[in-house]
């Protein structure tokens, strides 16, 4: 069902696939030959595209009929890189997409002023688009993403961090990111109110179910699936949903098992899998799910206002297909 679902999905957006990757790499065009080999390590190193392709759907579904959308929507893929670069850093990563991260090769200053490159690129594909609510979204995102992180940091090893916090700092780290690229496409089209709305609404909700599923894979996934080590974030001090909820369940002993591990930056995987069977135990992993779930149904909800087209079914299959994936 699910590599159904994958290959239904990329037959019908293989056109524009094709149209993201040639506007990616026409459009990056710096003068440093190092800013295109580092930009173009993690860019071109097998991302799904998605951001992108929110904003050329979503202009669709709301009646754009020109075919510069890919032009425009690689902004919110220059805006994406640009953030995996300063995360690495941050987060002192060594894996991405299977790949060493780009500081570990080229050094620190260097990927960040790379970074710093795709999100003055972004910026200025926002300006092209001639239109002053992209730009301010972009400013927007950029805001929310950067406190996202900082309050993510700030949070990092924490055991009491809360669900309620949680929620926002995916909020603010992954869905506004979502949410502008699908509000951007209405607005390229020129949409009316209420249709900005609901693709604002449709973004946004599939952002917090996406985040969720990707806190799952930390858990039941594997690390060639996933393209980095499972556990990764736990390694790193980051405490998703799966975890928070089992703790807050769990009874005196376990939860002292969990926190153990919380407290721990190496741990060999048969203590990675016996945190696993706590989380199974108090229904954290489930709790997830149930949580991405509701989040997929109100964005396919959003949908309902729109009539019957094939961006819209493609767009709703995005949104099942969240639930769904396993890398």
């Amino acid at each position: 069902m699910t590599e159904n679902l994958k290959q239904a999905i990329l037959t019908a957006v293989a056109e524009d696939i094709d149209e993201i990757e040639k506007a990616l790499g026409d459009n990056l065009t710096p003068y440093l030959d190092k800013v295109r080999e580092i930009a173009g390590h993690i860019l071109f190193s097998g991302g799904k595209r998605i951001r992108p392709l929110l904003m050329i759907l979503s202009a669709r579904l709301c009646g754009y009929q020109k075919n510069d959308a890919a032009t425009f929507a690689i902004l919110f893929e220059y805006l994406h890189t640009a953030t995996l670069l300063h995360d690495d850093l941050v987060d002192y990563a060594s894996v991405r997409r299977g790949k060493p991260v780009a500081n570990t090769i080229w050094g620190n200053a260097s990927a960040v002023l790379t970074g710093d490159f795709l999100l003055a690129r972004a910026s200025s594909l926002a300006v092209k688009t001639e239109k002053m609510e992209i730009l301010e979204i972009l400013a927007r995102i950029t805001e929310d993403m950067s406190q996202g992180e900082l309050h993510q940091l700030a949070k990092k090893g924490d055991p009491e961090l809360s669900e309620a916090e949680y929620l926002q700092i995916i909020r603010n780290k992954t869905a506004v990111l979502m949410q502008g690229a699908c509000l951007s496409g209405a607005i390229l089209a020129d949409a009316s109110p209420a249709e900005k709305q609901a693709m604002s609404d449709y973004g946004i909700n599939l952002g917090m179910a996406f985040q969720m599923a990707d806190d799952l894979l930390d858990y039941v996934s594997d690390s060639e699936q996933l393209g980095k080590a499972v556990g990764a974030d736990l390694r790193e001090g980051k405490f998703t949903l799966p975890l928070i909820a089992s703790l807050a369940r769990a009874d005196e002993r376990d939860a002292g098992q969990i926190k153990e591990m919380m407290n721990k930056r190496e741990f060999s995987t048969e203590a990675f899998q016996a945190l696993n069977r706590l989380l199974d135990k108090y229904g954290g992993i489930d709790y997830t799910r149930t949580c991405a779930a509701a989040y997929v149904a109100r964005a396919k909800a959003a949908l309902s206002m729109f009539k019957p087209s094939t961006a819209g079914d493609i767009l709703a299959m995005l949104a099942d297909y969240t639930l769904a994936r396993n890398s």
